[in-house]
């Protein structure tokens, strides 16, 4: 299925208007307020095309395009549009600010329980959580640009007032939204003869190198990793100590939420820093989580707008060395022996947890993603991780035929469950249970090929991305709530079990996501051919030849049309040879067009003077 996203977020756009507005108004509906994370993923999917695609902008009335209305249309008039989206961003705001006037990122019903006989108490849905704090990164940058340009727009008193509120509230949660990514990045440091370092060299060894090779190794690829953390971070004595010991073992990124004793973090605005509960132990899913919140700071929208004040630009190089840290050491494990990636030994199996899942080798694969999006990727780099995803989407049944009794259906549906390590200190152990494969699949192959300026590879890239999204859009829910949202399992697997709620922010917030990323890949420019621009130059060569042949034959009687035809290609020409390096397809086009009319002069020529 072809990807169209203009088209695709008009009808995204036009059912998120149906299901989030009554009467104009915004509806957040009965688990509204819950969950900090669902409430920002369905802002997201408003205000993250609305603030990255030009075509899809808000917050200009004048500019906002008919098209987009239309699907808008239950959201209100042209100029009602922007006034009820900073409302509904204000709600947000009150929702998730506690009692004390900071703001709370709770995770809500996301979190279940471990123990079926327990629920969680009320404490525990309270608990911040790094999916939260990297999602209102995102929420609040996107809303600090689009208040900047709405403010000088409207002239309504109440919705000014409203500005200046929200204004405030955002810039102290994202505030809030770094500190506390910051307290939870960790670094965990193990023995070799551990259960963690035992596991850590079975995955890198695989079954070829002994425990003593992959320690030596190991130190040998990190060794200056090591001392960059040691010397530019503070983590506590016994972490720095560790570290310090180059026979010991060591991982890094963030946990699911505040770590345990995280010392806080030196600001002049109060926001709030209550006590973490997580164990140090880095998660990958939370740590690729994080490295997507993160790199929304450094964007070029973030600093030609002026997004961030002083305080908060101190806080973003902080997360800025730890976003860079974490992609070095995670895309060196992920391609530890250059013969053989550990990363295409599927599935991946963690340390701190003890799970394998390809949905962990697809969290490996993200973060190698990152990496090799801010350095320059290598072809071989590029076409080992294509095939990666190749294979991650025919195991996990996107690609390929669903077996009976298929066991792969259980990674889209309950999802993998998540042990949330630290979590029995407050009740029953809490789990996070991740069901998105199939759009995480999709957001990192757009983001390759993105990426991608290999022919070959791009290609392939495009196939695989085209085939996923004709899945994950097979999955919209056709019928009764949510209508034309996410997400619907059973279209794609009839035996998963029924879900009790349809409707998931965190499918489509991610499908929206990945409709602006295909906007930027189809804005680049085309990749270009060596070969083809060759062959472009050669038809430009022969084509110029010919047409200052043509120009020095006898005019016949019709010297006006000849004239015109000639001007026509001599334009024609000149194009082709602009475009030549830039889209040699075309300016190859163009020349066998020219070529073709040229042909057809000395032909009608030739007629002219045989007839007479």
């Amino acid at each position: 299925m072809q990807i169209k996203p203009r088209q695709h977020l008009l009808d995204i756009w036009q059912a998120i208007a149906r299901q989030s507005f009554d009467g104009g108004e915004w509806d957040w509906g009965k688990r509204g307020g819950q969950s900090s994370v669902a409430d920002a993923e369905r802002l997201l999917c408003l205000l993250y095309p609305a603030t990255e695609i030009p075509a899809f902008r808000l917050d200009d009335p004048d500019t906002t395009q008919d098209d987009v209305q239309k699907v808008l249309k239950k959201a209100g008039g042209r100029l009602d549009i922007p006034a009820n989206l900073v409302t509904a961003a204000a709600q947000f705001m009150r929702a998730h600010t506690g009692e004390n006037k900071s703001p709370t990122f709770a995770g809500g019903y996301y979190f279940v329980s471990a123990d079926d006989g327990h629920d969680l108490s009320e404490q525990q849905r309270q608990v911040g959580v790094v999916e939260s704090y990297s999602l209102s990164i995102t929420l609040c940058l996107a809303t600090l640009g689009f208040l900047k340009v709405y403010e000088t727009k409207t002239r309504r008193s109440d919705i000014l007032e409203t500005i200046q509120e929200l204004r405030s509230a955002t810039s102290k949660r994202l505030t809030a939204a770094m500190v506390c990514l910051l307290r939870s990045f960790t670094v965990n440091v193990f023995d070799v003869d551990s259960s963690q370092g035992s596991t850590l060299c079975e995955l890198l060894g695989q079954g070829r190198l002994s425990p003593r090779h992959v320690v030596q190794n190991f130190q040998r690829r990190f060794r200056a990793l090591r001392a960059a953390i040691v010397e530019s971070m503070s983590l506590g004595v016994d972490v720095e100590e560790g570290l310090k010991d180059e026979n010991q073992l060591f991982e890094c990124g963030w946990a699911w939420s505040l770590v345990k004793d995280a010392p806080e973090v030196e600001i002049e605005e109060q926001i709030g820093q209550p006590d973490g509960v997580a164990n140090p132990v880095p998660y990958l899913y939370f740590t690729v989580v994080a490295l997507d919140g993160i790199q929304d700071l450094f964007s070029d929208r973030t600093l030609t707008l002026g997004l961030l004040t002083p305080e908060q630009q101190r806080l973003a190089e902080a997360l800025r060395l730890r976003w860079e840290i974490t992609q070095q050491y995670w895309s060196g494990i992920a391609r530890f022996d250059s013969n053989r990636w550990p990363l295409e030994d599927i599935p991946w199996r963690t340390t701190g947890q003890k799970l394998e899942s390809e949905y962990f080798s697809l969290s490996i694969a993200a973060i190698l993603v990152h990496d090799l999006m801010r350095r320059r990727a290598t072809d071989d780099d590029l076409t080992r991780t294509v095939s990666v995803m190749e294979r991650l989407a025919e195991r996990g049944r996107i690609t390929s035929r669903l077996m009976r009794d298929d066991p792969m259906v259980q990674l889209h549906n309950p999802g993998i469950r998540l042990p949330l390590q630290g979590s029995e200190r407050i009740g029953p152990p809490m789990q996070w249970i991740m069901n998105d494969f199939s759009a995480q699949l999709l957001k990192r192959t757009i983001q390759l090929g993105t990426l991608s300026r290999n022919l070959s590879a791009h290609d392939r890239l495009l196939r695989l991305a085209e085939s996923i999204f004709g899945h994950m859009w097979r999955r919209r829910i056709r019928d009764g709530e949510g209508i034309g949202l996410w997400d619907n399992v059973h279209a794609a697997y009839p035996e998963s079990p029924t879900l009790e709620s349809p409707i998931s922010w965190s499918i489509t917030e991610r499908v929206t996501e990945v409709m602006v990323q295909v906007h930027e890949m189809y804005r680049q420019p085309p990749i270009r051919s060596a070969e083809l621009a060759e062959v472009a130059r050669a038809l430009l060569s022969e084509s110029a030849h010919i047409l200052g042949n043509e120009q020095m034959e006898p005019a016949p009687s019709a010297e006006g049309r000849r004239g015109m035809e000639l001007r026509s290609i001599e334009i024609k020409l000149s194009r082709a040879r602009r475009l030549v390096d830039e889209k040699p397809g075309t300016a190859c086009a163009l020349t066998l067009d020219v070529l073709g009319e040229l042909d057809a002069l000395a032909r009608a020529r030739e007629a002219a003077t045989q007839g007479a």
